[in-house]
């Protein structure tokens, strides 16, 4: 359930003020400032670099944001309700790319108009009129630095093949939603059927309870762990844990920022993303083990993650194709 309510602060069927014209962003940003507030939905839930930069825009512009935090699923069926109701409550949404992708066909959002920082934008990411990329959730391997030497460590994916790794692989599961679903794609589009097959005759134990699974390497019941959460490697120091970006690259998920339909704060909102696009912001997200993904930032994060940032972006997940790789997933791990 989403953490705080709004319902009740606008009225139903309530549009939101004119937009600034034409793309003097000084016009913009006054315009901003006169509407006051924004309204925030995000399936970012309880995380401090997020509020930190929501924190810092506040400081900046004088602008209040209302936050709402809840899963993604649950974000998508409150904005339906409320729009299908006609209350058009929130501005700006901040999920996942596979949900952002869903609620885009399902007429959720709007053209948020001129945003100056989407010309910072790195490839492989882009912004569309509609959809602009806020930061990246990145995957690698995390090894038990007690059981795995340093020449024995991981250097391409397809070095956990090898048959010294039978049976001491932990993985998250690639039959479900998550990590292990975008890792299962990504290695799929990059080896084909052939790795995964050979992956499975390894014999590799699934785990959907992410934290534990990284505890559970860290305590050394197991040597390797796959696929790690970059951000989460902050929580897991002082642990005898290593996190490996093999040469291939790091397969990704993208979180983004949009416009909900008849945004009430139109101009704040696009504030806020042009604000969200500033290096200052995109370095709490990197410092946190978040891809930013404007130019310029990487190299300033702090030394203990640049290197593992600054590898490659190796490839994500469609939505179209999410059914069927699932599918295909439970046909290969038994």
């Amino acid at each position: 359930m989403l953490r705080r309510s709004v319902l009740g602060l606008l009225a139903a069927g309530s549009v939101g003020p004119a937009w600034a014209q034409g793309d003097d962003w000084a016009k913009v940003v006054d315009a901003a400032k006169k509407e006051g507030k924004l309204v925030m939905y995000t399936a970012s839930i309880g995380s401090v670099f997020h509020k930190a930069v929501i924190k810092s825009f506040e400081q900046k512009y004088g602008i209040a944001v209302e936050l709402l935090e809840a899963r993604a699923s649950e974000v998508r069926e409150r904005v339906r309700v409320e729009q299908s109701a006609g209350r058009f409550l929130g501005d700006v949404h901040h999920n996942g790319s596979t949900t952002t992708w869903l609620m885009n066909r399902d007429g959720n959002f709007q053209p948020y108009g001129s945003v100056p920082n989407t010309k910072n934008i790195i490839a492989p990411f882009s912004a569309s009129n509609v959809v602009i990329p806020a930061e990246v959730i990145s995957y690698c391997l995390m090894v038990n630095r007690n059981l795995v030497k340093p020449a024995d460590e991981p250097k391409s994916w397809k070095d956990i093949l090898d048959p010294k790794w039978s049976g001491k692989i932990l993985s998250d599961d690639y039959r479900a939603l998550g990590g292990g679903a975008v890792f299962f794609v990504v290695m799929y589009d990059t080896f084909g059927k052939e790795f995964h097959e050979q992956l499975a005759a390894q014999k590799p134990v699934f785990s959907r309870d992410l934290a534990n699974s990284e505890r559970r390497v860290a305590r050394g019941e197991f040597p390797l762990y796959l696929p790690f959460s970059l951000q989460n490697y902050n929580n897991l120091k002082g642990l005898p844990i290593k996190p490996i970006v093999p040469a291939e690259g790091r397969p990704y998920v993208r979180f983004d920022l949009t416009m909900l339909k008849n945004a009430p704060h139109p101009n704040a909102a696009r504030v806020f993303m042009n604000h969200y696009l500033e290096p200052e912001s995109q370095l709490v997200f990197a410092n946190a083990g978040y891809a930013p993904v404007v130019g310029g930032v990487v190299e300033k994060t702090l030394e203990e993650i640049r290197g593992l940032l600054a590898t490659k972006a190796m490839g994500t997940t469609t939505p179209e194709r999410q059914d069927a790789m699932l599918e295909l997933a439970k046909q290969i791990y038994k």
